[in-house]
């Protein structure tokens, strides 16, 4: 698990702590969480599935919310009848895409995807929404981080050769970035990128100059009070009680937790400052897909608390002896409608929420620093004609601008 990842893993631990701490929410309830590493693995991350589902003592429900899997078919409530998330679907991004494309008079241009449900999923919900729009399509590749370097290379002389300067690119950062490393060695002339949410707002790529100019779609930034505090205060003690803390800490300050072990390593000290730090985790100024993960575990302790809780002469009540069952979970979440810190949660009857983007696009600061900046937004709760807006001046690859409008 990346610095980044172990960041927004934190959500979880720092909403559950405020629940069980709430006079108004769960009083007298003490919610638990566990936290896997998936390693990016698919394997592993179904062996984890099992063993949450064959637990002796089950969990009150079999429901999920998930705060990161936007795959359009997850919608699909004859499979998936009981997936909810908090994440919107990849169908509205696609088709915001599309529209974006449209609307900058891009009718010719290239496509590469992940070669996974995400990608594979999301570029093909693009192109039947570019194909609706008039928009011709000269290749779409894929591919997958764990390819040979030669079909990597095979990739690249596609985008190299090509004639369509706009490349829309459905992948995850993982995936990109050996794409771009690729690209990196033997620069063609530059190219436009439209971007997807899973990789227009992460630092592990935003290092490529190539991608200057990139524009695509994001998650809403947020603000979560507290929780810059809650995850730069750690003790040693909360440290070594988790395997991933203990990756995290010994890999940023090289040194290693308890004894030293026979390579000779140095051992932590206390003197280890996180202040100094500047890597991912501590970097709370990107809070997208961590505020995904707060509404999710919010949205389930609202549910628990409709179950378990009662109102009786102003004063909460909740009784720990009640059994839930998971259809009373499902059906509860259905109905799920709330506000925190300003955000809205409820889903609908695909079990997705509203879907909001902010529109980014890097440009260069006065120091020639690539940034991000949100330039528009896309919020598909207002009327048509008035869902897509572009509010501040564009940097394209070639260096040009372009004022923003409403996109119709």
């Amino acid at each position: 698990m990346d610095t980044r990842e172990l960041r927004i893993s934190q959500a979880m631990p720092f909403a559950i702590d405020e629940i069980n701490n709430s006079s108004d929410l769960l009083p007298g309830i003490t919610l638990g969480y566990q936290i896997h590493d998936t390693c990016a693995s698919v394997p592993l991350t179904v062996q984890v599935a099992f063993q949450f589902t064959n637990d002796p003592q089950p969990l009150s429900g079999n429901s999920n919310v998930s705060h990161f899997a936007t795959c359009a078919c997850l919608s699909d409530k004859t499979q998936y009848p009981t997936f909810f998330r908090t994440i919107p679907s990849d169908q509205f991004q696609a088709d915001a895409l599309a529209k974006l494309v449209k609307h900058f008079g891009w009718t010719w241009i290239g496509a590469v995807r992940s070669n996974s449900d995400y990608g594979n999923n999301g570029m093909a919900s693009f192109l039947r929404a570019a194909h609706k729009e008039g928009i011709c399509v000269e290749y779409s590749e894929s591919f997958n981080r764990n390819d040979p370097p030669s079909k990597i290379q095979q990739v690249a002389d596609v985008i190299r050769r090509s004639t369509a300067v706009v490349v829309v690119a459905f992948t995850a950062t993982g995936d990109l970035r050996f794409l771009l490393e690729e690209l990196t060695r033997n620069p063609s002339s530059p190219r436009q990128w439209i971007g997807s949410e899973a990789w227009v707002t992460d630092p592990e790529v935003q290092r490529f100059g190539i991608c200057a100019g990139a524009i695509g779609f994001a998650i809403q930034q947020s603000v979560i009070p507290g929780f810059r505090e809650y995850i730069m205060d750690l003790s040693p003690a909360k440290v070594s009680a988790s395997h991933l803390l203990t990756e995290f800490w010994e890999g940023s300050f090289n040194c290693k937790l308890g004894k030293q072990d026979d390579l000779g390593n140095r051992v932590c000290d206390g003197t280890e400052d996180l202040q100094q730090l500047q890597n991912p985790y501590t970097d709370t100024s990107q809070l997208r897909i961590t505020n995904m993960v707060y509404k999710a575990v919010y949205a389930i302790a609202h549910v628990l608390h409709s179950l378990v809780c009662k109102k009786i002469n102003s004063t909460i009540q909740c009784d720990r002896s009640i059994k839930v069952e998971p259809v009373q979970v499902l059906d509860q979440l259905k109905s799920v409608n709330f506000s925190r810190n300003g955000y809205h949660v409820s889903f609908d009857a695909n079990g997705d929420p509203v879907a909001f983007y902010e529109l980014i696009n890097w440009q260069r600061n006065e120091n020639g620093v690539l940034e991000y900046v949100t330039v528009g937004h896309y919020d598909d709760s207002l009327s048509l004609g008035q869902k897509f807006t572009i509010r501040r001046n564009i940097s394209w690859a070639d260096g040009g601008t372009k004022a923003g409008r409403t996109i119709h």
